[in-house]
């Protein structure tokens, strides 16, 4: 047994935090001594562990110094063995300080969940080589995140371990009753228009004979920035069609009511959005961004993946699952079983051989 510490920015909102509530359960599944420290109030996932919370201890309007020091006196006394870190780093300084005067274990593993590199790395090779030293463990999300580690920065430190899902709590979750009579296509995240790339969304949604088929575009999440997302919508007079549903802890209902998911994203991670709503039995529709797209879809067999940034390639999908009764039938009979390996069981499995390999 481990005593291991997981730091986070917060257990909430996101699929980042998601992931990482999953992970304390699974490590505390494992017989581990699991503590959880997060530093914004903010909990919306079931974790496992004692948790050290900074904003609820401290207040929410503690300077940066008095953070560092107050997490600072928190590691020295605990003793960890191993400290699983899923924050984003994205600032050198701030980082190789928490890394080397603060954040205090035996090993430390640094976990990179995102394509886009810059927010876990500095951008020159020798500092992100300064930052994550061989003693240093990272482990990513996807293959395409370990390949350009190893080709952008020469480290080699990185293990690959693919995002958990629960896919017996979700497919209980996605059985409870909602009262939706509409037949709709879905997105579901976070809406942040840098990242997510929504307008695409949008105009290819447009473009395709969905509108006038009938069949409205549901959007699920909670704003995260000034995207102007309604103005979008009403820009492309899609007052009618769109409909927007603020952050839900319990999405899978309409996930498995849905025709088809959408994902847009300009890069992602490991995107969970596309395995939960196959475990919910609901084929998915994916541009093909860096990363994990392409390590969860096969195309015309659970999902179908298109082009990113092409708004006519887009549209065609949509309007093959709609129009192709046997392609979309295929994929809807082939989602669960595709995405059986990425099950709570099959990954604890892998954390617990890359555990035991630790010195």
């Amino acid at each position: 047994m481990k005593k291991i510490c997981v730091v986070t920015t917060s257990l909430a909102k996101g699929g980042a935090e998601r992931s990482t509530a999953i992970l304390t359960r699974m490590l505390f599944k494992l017989k581990h001594d699991v503590h959880v420290v997060i530093t914004k109030n903010d909990i919306d996932y079931e974790f496992s562990g004692t948790l050290f919370n900074l904003e609820e201890k401290y207040g929410a309007n503690l300077s940066g110094f008095k953070k560092i020091r107050i997490l600072k006196s928190y590691f020295k006394t605990q003793d960890f063995d191993v400290i699983i870190d899923n924050r984003t780093r994205p600032i050198f300084l701030k980082e190789f300080v928490l890394h080397n005067f603060v954040f205090k274990a035996k090993t430390k593993v640094f976990v990179v969940r995102s394509f886009c590199l810059n927010y876990y790395f500095p951008h020159h090779p020798f500092l992100a080589k300064l930052l994550y030293k061989n003693k240093s463990k990272l482990v990513t999300v996807s293959q395409e995140i370990k390949q350009a580690i190893t080709k952008k920065y020469s480290l080699t430190n990185s293990t690959l371990i693919y995002n958990a899902t629960g896919i017996e709590t979700i497919v209980a979750q996605a059985n409870e009753k909602i009262n939706v009579n509409d037949t709709y296509v879905l997105w579901y995240g976070r809406i942040e228009e840098r990242v997510k790339n929504l307008s695409l969304l949008l105009s290819a949604y447009k473009t395709s004979a969905l509108p006038s088929r009938g069949i409205k575009l549901y959007v699920v999440g909670q704003e995260q920035d000034e995207t102007g997302f309604s103005e979008k919508i009403k820009a492309l007079q899609l007052e009618d069609n769109v409909v927007h549903i603020p952050f839900l802890k319990n999405p899978f209902p309409y996930v498995k009511k849905a025709k088809f998911t959408v994902l847009t994203s300009y890069f992602e991670g490991f995107p969970r959005v596309l395995i939960e709503s196959l475990i919910c039995g609901t084929p998915v529709v994916s541009v093909n961004c860096k990363s994990g797209p392409k390590e969860i879809i096969k195309d015309k067999y659970n999902g179908l993946l298109v082009e990113n940034h092409n708004i006519n390639a887009l549209a065609e999908a949509f309007n093959s699952f709609i129009e192709n009764k046997v392609l979309y039938t295929t994929c809807k009979n082939n989602a669960k079983i595709s995405v059986d390996q990425f099950s709570i069981e099959n990954i604890t499995k892998d954390w617990q051989i890359f555990l035991e390999s630790l010195n």
